[in-house]
C-alpha cells in the first residue's frame, strides 16, 4: 500500500490558502530547509522544505506557524540554528525553542492522518529528544487543541483533515502514550 501523504498533494493545499492571502508558498527545496522573505529577486516568502520529504514541509509550516509578522520578514524567521554535534546544553536550548513548532507539527500530522516523530535534529550529538522535552511538546500540543489554534495553523489544519478524511481534532490525541505506541506499530 503507497503512503497517500504525497508532497504533489500538500504544495497546492497549502499554497491555496496561502500564496494569494500571505503571498506566502510551499517550496520543495534539494538540500537543508530554509524560510526565504519576499525580496527584490522573488517576490513571494517561500518555505523550502528538504528533499522533497512530507515530514520536512510539516515541520517548516509549523515553524511558519509560529513566526509573528515581523519574524516572518527575517531568513529562517531571524534564529540562530546549531546543527548537528550539539552539547547537552545546546541541545537543552534547541529544545526550548523546538516545543512549540513540534507541538504545531504533531497536530498538523494529526490533521493528515500522518504519523508524528519527534525531532531532537541532533544525529551526530550524543544526546535525543528527552522525555522532558516530548512532554512539553505534547502538553503545548494539547493546549493549543484546547485553547484554539492560530488563524493560520486552523486554517491548514482544517484543509488537511478535509483532504485526508480526519476527524475533529481532540486533546487525548496528543498524549505521549498515543504517540508512543503509534511509533511502535
Amino acid at each position: 500500500m503507497s503512503d497517500p501523504h504525497r508532497i504533489e498533494d500538500l504544495i497546492p493545499l497549502f499554497n491555496g490558502l496561502f500564496l494569494e492571502k500571505l503571498n506566502t508558498e510551499l517550496v520543495a527545496g534539494e538540500d537543508e530547509p530554509v524560510y526565504l522573505p519576499a525580496s527584490v529577486e522573488y517576490p513571494r516568502h517561500r518555505i523550502i522544505f528538504a528533499h522533497g520529504f512530507f515530514a520536512s514541509a510539516l515541520h517548516e509550516i509549523a515553524h511558519w506557524c509560529v513566526a509573528g509578522p515581523e519574524r516572518r520578514k527575517l531568513e529562517d524567521f531571524g534564529y540562530w540554528y546549531k546543527p548537528d554535534g550539539r552539547s547537552i546544553l545546546e541541545q537543552r536550548e534547541f529544545e526550548q525553542v523546538e516545543q512549540r513548532p513540534q507541538a504545531y507539527e504533531w497536530i498538523l500530522s494529526v490533521s493528515a492522518g500522518k504519523r508524528f516523530h519527534f525531532s531532537a535534529d541532533n544525529l551526530s550529538g550524543e544526546v535525543g529528544a528527552s522525555d522532558s522535552f516530548k512532554a512539553s511538546v505534547a502538553s503545548r500540543a494539547q493546549q493549543t487543541i484546547e485553547r484554539g489554534m492560530n488563524t493560520r495553523l486552523q486554517a491548514l489544519s482544517d484543509k488537511l483533515r478535509d483532504f485526508y478524511g480526519q476527524p475533529e481534532l481532540r486533546s487525548n490525541q496528543f498524549e505521549l502514550e498515543r504517540e508512543q505506541q503509534a511509533c511502535a506499530s
